[in-house]
């Protein structure tokens, strides 16, 4: 496959990743030493970003708009790139959102295979060494979960193979692939360390406690039910994580790396090389953002791809859930930012008044997850320079997956009711039955705008459809969603700024839109014993 190219580069941020740029290296005279394997190492984390948006952030950023959660948004530019996805439109294989990912996962797995041969034969410290290796099974796991996730089955390559010894290859069902995901989360645990036994400069590499989190998620997605509260369970007993005490602290920068982060991609600001992620503060923050930097006269425009839809906001009010809608979405017009000082916005915006243009925004919104209070701004205001770390899996998730396994399993119910009210009593939030609808709701809240609504509409059975997925009921001629914009809304943004179809997931085929297309390239690649998804073309 295309996907197995490898260069060995190295990411900055932390002090464990901030290490010199290496050039290409040759493998048979490499791992000579410590340093070398930690350095290779840190290659296989910078594969989960790379170095710039469009290598990974560019499909996350369009898994929110495959939801009811949000619209491509930016109605000024041409959106050909992703109305195939968030649209859900035949001709998604053209789509380079889901042709890069898939490729930039497929390096990302090349490094870890590499690294997992290689520092495993290398004369270092054995338990440095079985650290490293667990190290790099955890995110060997991490990135053929996401394909999973998005693709389905897998081909499943685990060692470091040229093009032509990939090819005639096939792709393993989800079971096996899934399996394969299982044994290296399984086999990383003992050896990764507690998030406290970290010492400073370690802080942003792999631990129990997120592997363990990561293989809860695992067995969840494929309703092994059991199997996932009692290692879920296992790992709230560690007492390793706890929830912020403020909902708004969870993504703030100055809050990286926090007691509730299990696992993050590391960024940094540097004025001279792109170590911040910024694909979600910069893409899809405020287009035709008027602010500017009173000093030095800067500009904080946004892209403005992906914006929360009014059917979200509409969540959290009939839920009565202020503070998660202050700190998840902005609007329009908004004459205060929760977490910003009512005169940092005078000062930057002289009306007082947020701007979300709508005539070039479908809902008139932007995320407040992803934006940066305006007063605390790197020097320089660019993609790749957000010193924002990127939270890939935190532990509110974790006590809403535990409370979902606890009730899909129906045991251990007392603590499940315990996990599920812990996250809603952060908010100021009453408790609730622990219901299947009251999870599905609260990870919604909880969760928005952080691509974890997408997989869970596509794996939950549907009550109002029996024998469908969730994602059927929300999506298709008579979906709900799709009425709902369509019939009911009277959103002064959305209904009136047309030029993104308000009949968004009309098109919906459950047959084919649960999963993305495989790259037609790399079907070709493989001579065509790579087999296409249902619903898309082989080529």
């Amino acid at each position: 496959m295309a996907s197995m190219a490898v260069v060995l580069t190295s990411a900055s941020c932390t002090d464990f990743l901030d290490q010199p740029r290496r050039g290409v290296e040759n493998l048979d005279t490499y791992f000579q030493n410590q340093e070398q394997c930690e350095s290779f190492l840190i290659g296989c984390y910078g594969a989960l970003f790379y170095d710039d948006w469009w290598y990974i952030g560019k499909l996350y950023q369009a898994l929110d708009m495959c939801t009811d959660d949000a619209w491509m948004g930016n109605t000024g530019q041409d959106a050909s790139s992703h109305r195939p996805l968030a649209h859900f439109q035949a001709s998604a294989p053209q789509s380079d959102d889901i042709n890069d990912f898939y490729r930039y996962r497929y390096k990302g797995i090349t490094r870890c295979n590499i690294a997992i041969e290689r520092i495993g034969e290398a004369s270092i410290d054995a338990t440095v060494k079985a650290r490293m290796v667990a190290e790099a099974k955890f995110l060997r796991a991490f990135f053929y979960f996401e394909l999973i996730k998005n693709y389905g089955g897998v081909v499943k390559v685990t060692g470091f193979l040229t093009p032509s010894e990939t090819e005639g290859a096939t792709r393993s069902s989800i079971e096996e692939s899934y399996a394969l995901v299982e044994q290296d989360l399984l086999e990383a645990i003992p050896d990764l360390p507690l998030r406290s036994e970290l010492a400073a400069s370690e802080v942003g590499r792999a631990t129990s406690g997120a592997a363990q989190g990561l293989l809860g998620k695992v067995y969840l997605y494929q309703a092994k039910w059991d199997e996932a509260r009692q290692v879920l369970g296992d790992l709230i007993e560690t007492h390793e994580y706890d929830l912020m005490p403020d909902f708004g602290q969870v993504w703030d920068c100055d809050y990286n790396n926090n007691q509730e982060s299990l696992f993050e991609a590391q960024t940094m600001y540097d004025e001279t090389y792109n170590y911040g992620s910024g694909f979600m503060c910069i893409i899809s923050g405020i287009r035709e953002d008027p602010a500017t930097r009173p000093s030095d006269g800067v500009k904080f425009d946004g892209w403005g791809w992906c914006t929360p839809s009014s059917n979200l906001e509409k969540a959290y009010l009939d839920e009565g859930d202020q503070v998660r809608l202050g700190y998840t979405i902005i609007k329009h017009g908004a004459t205060s930012v929760p977490g910003m000082d009512d005169a940092v916005l005078r000062e930057y915006l002289p009306d007082g008044k947020m701007v979300i243009n709508p005539a070039n925004n479908k809902s008139g919104r932007a995320w407040r997850k992803f934006f940066i209070p305006y007063d605390k701004r790197p020097a320089t205001w660019d993609k790749g320079k957000i010193p924002q770390n990127y939270r890939l899996l935190r532990y509110a998730d974790v006590l809403l997956m535990y409370a979902e396994a606890c009730v899909e399993s129906n045991t251990d119910l007392n603590l499940g009711q315990d996990a599920f009210d812990r996250v809603r009593r952060r908010v100021g939030l009453a408790t609730k039955p622990l219901t299947r609808a009251n999870v599905r709701l609260e990870r919604r809240l909880e969760l928005a705008g952080e691509q974890q609504r997408l997989y869970d509409i596509r794996r939950w059975d549907s009550e109002l459809k029996p024998g469908h997925k969730v994602m059927a009921e929300l999506f298709g001629p008579d979906g709900t969603f799709v009425k709902y914009n369509t019939e009911q809304s009277t959103d002064e943004f959305e209904t009136t700024n047309l030029k993104e179809d308000q009949n968004k997931g009309i098109t919906f085929d459950e047959s084919r839109d649960l999963l993305f297309p495989i790259p037609p390239m790399e079907i070709a690649l493989s001579n065509g014993s790579i087999q296409q998804n249902p619903g898309y073309s082989q080529m």
